[in-house]
């Protein structure tokens, strides 16, 4: 997510109302999480690889909005806990993982070298978070990194949707600003880490 405490204010404005209609339902913030993982994975790897980047992308954009509200979710019932951190931030990899996967199954059909600056794109998105994970277990704050999962997702599917609108270059493009950001936020954490554990 953006760390953007006045954004998340207009967004919350929108987000609330479905938060609490869904709390009502029944539905959990966990159930929601799970909900949003299925359909963000499902989506991209049945409409990606196909090169049905319009459907795919809007229908991927419907479940992207289940990582705001099932955090407002469990502000609004009280039930943040680590557990449900834990769940999140472990589907999120999962999101990633389906989300690249998705774009290089594409390339491989198309038999395009761009599946390469994809390969890198994806492993450097979960490397990002494990070495930010890792550090923390080892008492190593890190929030530095130009690439942040937020601004990945973002990327990527403004690549997927601009694709879809014809513009043939937008994937391509996307692709290979995503291999080289990655990689530099990963070198980023690496480097602060390694400062951080060196003054203890």
């Amino acid at each position: 997510m953006l760390d953007n405490s006045k954004a998340r204010k207009v967004v919350g404005i929108f987000v609330e109302p479905v938060a609490k209609f869904l709390l009502k339902l029944g539905l959990t913030p966990n159930s929601v999480t799970l909900i949003g993982t299925a359909g963000i994975s499902v989506s991209a790897l049945v409409f990606f690889p196909r090169g049905e980047f319009f459907v795919g992308t809007l229908v991927i954009l419907l479940f992207v909005f289940s990582d705001l509200i099932d955090g407002t979710m469990a502000r609004i019932s009280g039930r943040i806990n680590p557990a449900g951190a834990f769940l999140d931030s472990t589907l999120d990899r999962v999101t990633d993982a389906a989300l690249f996967s998705a774009v290089i199954i594409y390339y491989a059909n198309i038999d395009s070298w761009f599946l390469y600056p994809a390969l890198i794109a994806g492993v450097s998105a979960q490397l990002t978070s494990y070495v930010k994970a890792k550090a923390e277990s080892l008492d190593i704050t890190i929030n530095s990194g130009i690439a942040e999962r937020a601004e990945r997702i973002i990327l990527l599917l403004v690549g997927t949707g601009f694709q879809a609108l014809g513009l043939d270059f937008a994937l391509n493009i996307a692709i290979l600003t995503l291999a080289v950001l990655s990689t530099i936020t990963v070198l980023q954490r690496l480097v602060v880490a390694y400062q951080s554990e060196q003054l203890k």
